[in-house]
């Protein structure tokens, strides 16, 4: 292979370092996916190391399909004797195969999260904990904390014995534990957890996967958590060829369990560690970089690295400081319009990315006034949505009869007469002979408690569910689930309701049957636990079809590894974009402003940066001053834009009588105290001429708006209430307080 025509000088380093241990420091866009697969492939076409011995870990189902089609590409089907896939879904295949060693069965259930919180919930009430004082989120949180950091329920015990509260979690962690194994069930920090485990309990089970990956590769190390870092460590420990692949300039899941530290240390855990910096970037505009790469340096925890290009600069940082945020929503509608229309754009050109999804309402609302289509990601999920999670959970008792808690979904779904009361005597059957649900359902006559007629409804369910066991072995996963929503009547049930909601569960059911479909064809195991795998491990990014021309909305975090041509980043202020807890430690600062560095390296021509003087935050009008990271932004690389013109160095000509008192407003005393404005002279132009004289209408008194009262001064709308043929107004004056007003007598004059 002509690597050196194919890549640039560092890429190509990377490329052909293959023994030993290699950190790739890969700035964003900087080709990284070029580099491993043309690694991948050299390692196979030019060295003759044979696919099977070659595993790469990503952290996306899409990252590992773009991987796989690309090596595919460059050296056909040998490819396919490649592991190339996420850390989940690697250690779910080893697991299948080896599991039994840790003592599960090899059909064992993933639990999502709901899952997670109806086993959770068991327990608190078999442990009389309640969740008043302590959330089934709060455990959760804790438990997950705890398997990232490979800490069993034992050592978690060991650490918070004097501690009242988190002794309780503990309990709760052990006895869920318990009953996960007791259900032959995984959540998703087990399949990790659980592969270490087995590891470091068996041996010759990691002798054989040592020798099967002689070669290992991980991308975005830098996210990697305890456990994932650990399984890395033990899978590399005997050949030592390890290439980690990352950039600590984006470690954005901190919360999540990473540990920037991994890639910042593995220098130390590699003494003889060959380090190579990607610092060209191929996707944005010089501008765009050089923002991003002032912004960067302000963190203190980081390797150096500087992002440059052989682009052109391209605009300037567009910055918007919008009265309210439905003006801001307002505005961000009106550009894509117009860039659309001038620049020849497509609406899937354009993201919106924000810090949480709760900011995505005021966008939506814009987006549907302006007709403009759109759709958002990390919303509910396909396979979140009620009627998809029934028929999943039949799927999964067909599989794991072991399974309560997708048994204890369905006993009754359909109403089949079978209340909660009956579903406590066989559970408490079941628990008083250690028993699971469905052990205890083959013995229903046995249990006193239960009536003729219970008896009777709960063998109608017993005979329904081991005929479509008997129906599994046979049928396609598509076949089979059209058999359960017949069978059980469920389709028939909505069919017959006058809902508008069922209507379209309805056809969300039917979707569910075109995805098997999909999955029979392109999945070479077929099995109906392969399909209920694909499913648990699927992501919210996954299903991003880039055919669709619709506007994207999502997290910054959702963004991560996507570019759109224009972006809009909003709700930049501090108290949400740094948020709150960000001034109160360093380490989360520096967090919040690796998460601005990944949103301003998503744009490749135009990024727009936007915040509002007012918003409504939890029902409450609030005041947030525009983002420090903003601030952090050189005056030459951003200009400030009002809704029809933009200024960047020119002087805003406004006299001293004009000026706004607000202290979080750009308009403020342009001549007098705003030492920003006065500084980096970065304030949108605002004339005598400008000036509306004319008092404000009823269509005009609206949340956010600056007015002027003759006698007390300027202030801004934060409340406004129809009162018969009239408004009554809350307006916080700037100099002179809160104050409430009649519009028809206030003579309110808009600036």
């Amino acid at each position: 292979m002509e690597l050196k025509s194919l890549l640039n000088k560092e890429q190509y380093e990377g490329a052909i370092t293959v023994d030993g241990q290699l950190l790739i420091l890969a700035g964003a866009g900087s080709g990284k996916t070029r580099v491993l697969t043309y690694r991948m492939a050299h390692m196979i076409e030019d060295l003759a190391i044979a696919p099977y011995n070659i595993l790469a870990i990503t952290f996306t189902n899409k990252a590992a399909k773009e991987m796989k089609d690309r090596v595919r590409s460059l050296i056909g089907d040998r490819a396919e004797s490649m592991w190339i896939s996420t850390f989940h879904s690697t250690c779910v295949r080893i697991l299948r195969r080896e599991i039994d060693k840790i003592g599960y069965k090899s059909n064992f259930t993933i639990y999502d999260s709901s899952d997670q919180k109806v086993l959770v919930k068991d327990c608190m009430k078999l442990l009389n904990i309640n969740d008043k004082d302590i959330t089934e989120q709060e455990i959760l949180s804790k438990i997950g904390k705890a398997k990232d950091s490979m800490k069993t329920a034992q050592s978690f015990m060991r650490e918070n014995e004097a501690n009242f509260r988190e002794k309780k979690i503990a309990d709760v962690y052990e006895m869920y534990q318990k009953r996960l194994k007791e259900n032959n069930a995984l959540d998703f920090d087990d399949l990790i957890f659980k592969a270490v485990e087995l590891f470091k309990t068996n041996e010759s089970v990691l002798d054989f996967y040592q020798n099967k990956f002689k070669y290992i590769m991980v991308d975005e190390y830098q996210d990697t958590n305890g456990a994932q870092y650990e399984l890395v460590k033990l899978l590399a420990s005997k050949y030592k060829n390890i290439c980690v692949v990352g950039d600590d300039d984006q470690c954005i899941y901190q919360w999540r369990g990473a540990d920037i530290q991994n890639i910042l240390d593995f220098e130390k855990d590699y003494p003889g560690a060959k380090v190579i910096k990607l610092e060209q970037n191929y996707r944005s505009k010089g501008n765009i970089l050089d923002a991003a790469n002032v912004v960067i340096v302000n963190n203190a925890n980081r390797k150096s690295k500087v992002l440059r290009t052989e682009q052109e600069p391209g605009s300037k940082i567009k910055v918007y400081r919008a009265y309210s945020d439905s003006d801001e929503g307002d505005f961000v509608g009106k550009q894509i319009l117009d860039i659309k229309d001038k620049e020849d754009k497509q609406f899937k050109d354009f993201a919106i990315l924000y810090r949480t999804n709760a900011q995505s309402r005021i966008f939506e609302e814009s987006l549907r006034r302006k007709a403009i289509p759109y759709k958002i990601v990390g919303g509910t999920k396909f396979y979140d949505r009620k009627e998809i999670k029934d028929i999943l959970a039949y799927l999964k008792v067909l599989v794991n009869p072991q399974d309560d808690v997708s048994l204890k979904r369905i006993i009754n779904v359909p109403k089949r007469s079978i209340g909660d009361a009956t579903v406590l005597k066989i559970q408490e059957f079941a628990n008083n002979y250690e028993l699971n649900m469905w052990d205890a359902l083959s013995e229903v006559r046995t249990i006193p408690t239960l009536t003729p007629r219970n008896v009777s409804n709960l063998e109608v369910f017993t005979t329904l569910m081991e005929d479509l066991m008997t129906l599994s072995e046979t049928v396609e996963v598509s076949v089979l689930i059209q058999s359960i929503l017949k069978d059980t009547e469920y389709m028939k049930q909505l069919e017959g309701s006058k809902e508008i909601e069922d209507k379209s569960r309805i056809e969300n059911l039917k979707e569910l049957v075109s995805d098997a479909v999909d999955f029979e064809k392109s999945s070479e195991d077929k099995s109906l636990s392969a399909y209920l795998e694909k499913v648990s491990l699927v992501q919210d990014t996954d299903k991003i079809e880039e055919q669709e021309d619709t506007i994207v909305l999502m997290t910054v975090h959702s963004a991560k590894g996507l570019e759109f041509p224009v972006v809009f980043m909003v709700g930049m202020e501090n108290g949400i974009f740094p948020g709150n807890m960000s001034f109160e430690k360093e380490s989360e600062m520096e967090e919040s402003r690796r998460l601005c560095y990944v949103g301003i390296t998503r744009a490749k021509e135009n990024l727009f940066m936007t915040s509002a003087e007012v918003r409504r935050v939890f029902g409450r009008t609030v005041a947030y001053a525009q983002s420090d990271f903003i601030n952090e932004i050189k005056p030459g690389l951003k200009e400030y834009v009002s809704g029809n013109k933009m200024t960047s160095k020119n002087k805003p000509n406004v006299s001293k009588s004009n000026s706004y008192i607000n202290p979080h407003s750009l308009r403020n005393n342009i001549n007098g105290g705003n030492s920003f404005a006065k500084e980096h002279g970065t304030i949108s132009n605002i004339s005598n001429s400008d000036k509306i004289e004319r008092y404000i209408t009823n269509n005009e008194a609206t949340l956010g708006r600056k007015v002027e009262h003759e006698s007390f001064g300027v202030g801004t709308i934060v409340s406004v209430q129809d009162v018969e043929n009239d408004k009554k107004l809350t307006v916080a004056f700037d100099k002179q307080g809160v104050k409430n007003l009649l519009l028809s007598f206030a003579k309110l004059k808009m600036i």
